[in-house]
C-alpha cells in the first residue's frame, strides 16, 4: 500500500494541477520561545522585507537541533551545516529547544514555524520522548501533530528524522542494549504506522476505482498491522495517451538496489517473508488520471503480473 501512496504522490505532481496546500502567513511572526538562531546566509539588504528570500529554512527539534555538544552551536549544529549548503540569500531559523518532547514542540515551536511560511523544514524529535518513556503510539501521534499542520498549511518540503541506533552512544552504555534497540525499532515503526495515515488527505487525490483500491488496502494494512520502510521504488512514468480531461500513464517501478521498500510488522519491526513470484516483478502498471473539478486525480491503477516489465 505504501508503495502505491508514493506512486500516487509522484503521479499527481507530474500532472501539475493537483491541489496545492495554501501557506498562511501571520502579519507579525511571534516566536515563542525565542528561536535559537535566525540568520541569513548573505548580508541582509537595507529593506529585506521588500524581497522574498531564496529559501526560508526552519529547523524544529531539541538539543541536537540546537547544537548542544558542538564547539560552536551557531555554526556547528547539523541544521546550521544544512543551511550553509543552501543557496545564497537563504533565511535560516532554528527553533530548537533543548529537552523538548514532540508534544511540547507542537505547542511551542510549530506556531512560529507556520508563521514564518518556510520553504524547507526539518523535524527531529524523538530521543527525549524515548528517554521519557513516552509510549511509541503516543509519540507517533505527537509527531503527527507537528508534521500535519506543516503539510496542510505551508508549501514547504519537510524532512523528518527518525530515532538513530543509540547503542554506540556513551550515555546508553549502561542500558540493556537488546531492550534499547527494540524500543528504537518500536518508535520508528510507530511513526510510520499506516493506522496514523489521514484517509481524507489521501482521498482528495483519488476517484473511481482507485479510491476504493487505496482505501481498502490501507484499511487492510491497519488491521494486519503492516507498514513499509525503505526507499520507495522509482515509478518510471511514461505518458501512454492524453486527452483534455484524461491522461493514461504507464509505470514500471524500479526498486532501490541499496534500500528497497520492505513490508514489515509494525508490532515487532520484523520483515514480512517475501513470496517468490514467477515471473518476478516489476510489473507494468496502467494508471488513468482524470481532471475532476479542476484537479487531477488518479481514477484507476491496474498491474499486469503476467510478465516482467523493463522500463
Amino acid at each position: 500500500m505504501a508503495r502505491y501512496l508514493v506512486l500516487l504522490a509522484m503521479v499527481v505532481a507530474a500532472c501539475g494541477s493537483a491541489p496545492v496546500a495554501v501557506a498562511t502567513r501571520a502579519p507579525t511572526p511571534r516566536i515563542t520561545p525565542t528561536p535559537t538562531l535566525f540568520v541569513a546566509t548573505t548580508v541582509p539588504s537595507p529593506t529585506p522585507a521588500a524581497t522574498k528570500p531564496a529559501i526560508r529554512y526552519v529547523a524544529i527539534g531539541a538539543s541536537d537541533t540546537v547544537g548542544v555538544g558542538a564547539s560552536d552551536p551557531r555554526a556547528g549544529s547539523w541544521p546550521a551545516r544544512v543551511a550553509a549548503r543552501l543557496p545564497a540569500g537563504t533565511d535560516y531559523v532554528n527553533l530548537g529547544v533543548s529537552g523538548s518532547l514532540a508534544a511540547q514542540a507542537a505547542r511551542e515551536q510549530l506556531p512560529s514555524a507556520l508563521a514564518l511560511d518556510p520553504g524547507l523544514v526539518t523535524v527531529w524529535l524523538a530521543v527525549n520522548d524515548l528517554n521519557g518513556s513516552v509510549a511509541p503510539a503516543d509519540y507517533a501521534l505527537a509527531l503527527r501533530s507537528v508534521v500535519e499542520p506543516l503539510v496542510s498549511r505551508t508549501a514547504a518540503r519537510i524532512f523528518v528524522g527518525n530515532v538513530p541506533d543509540l547503542r554506540t552512544v556513551p550515555a546508553y552504555a549502561g542500558t540493556d542494549q537488546t531492550a534499547l534497540i527494540a524500543r528504537i525499532n518500536a518508535y520508528n515503526a510507530a511513526s510510520m504506522n499506516p493506522a496514523h495515515a489521514d484517509l481524507a488527505r489521501i482521498n482528495q487525490y483519488l476517484t473511481g476505482s482507485a479510491l476504493k483500491l487505496f482505501d481498502n488496502q490501507l484499511l487492510s494494512m491497519r488491521r494486519a498491522g503492516l507498514a513499509y520502510r525503505g526507499q520507495p521504488a522509482n515509478p518510471r512514468l511514461k505518458v501512454a495517451a492524453a486527452a483534455s480531461a484524461t491522461v493514461a500513464l504507464a509505470s514500471c517501478p524500479l526498486a532501490s538496489a541499496t534500500d528497497p521498500f520492505t513490508e514489515y510488522y509494525v508490532a515487532t519491526g520484523k520483515p514480512v517473508p517475501v513470496t517468490t513470484r514467477n515471473p518476478p516483478p516489476p510489473y507494468l502498471q496502467a494508471i488513468t488520471m482524470r481532471l475532476v473539478d479542476g484537479h487531477w486525480k488518479m481514477a484507476s491503477l491496474v498491474a499486469d503480473s503476467s510478465k516482467t516489465c523493463k522500463g
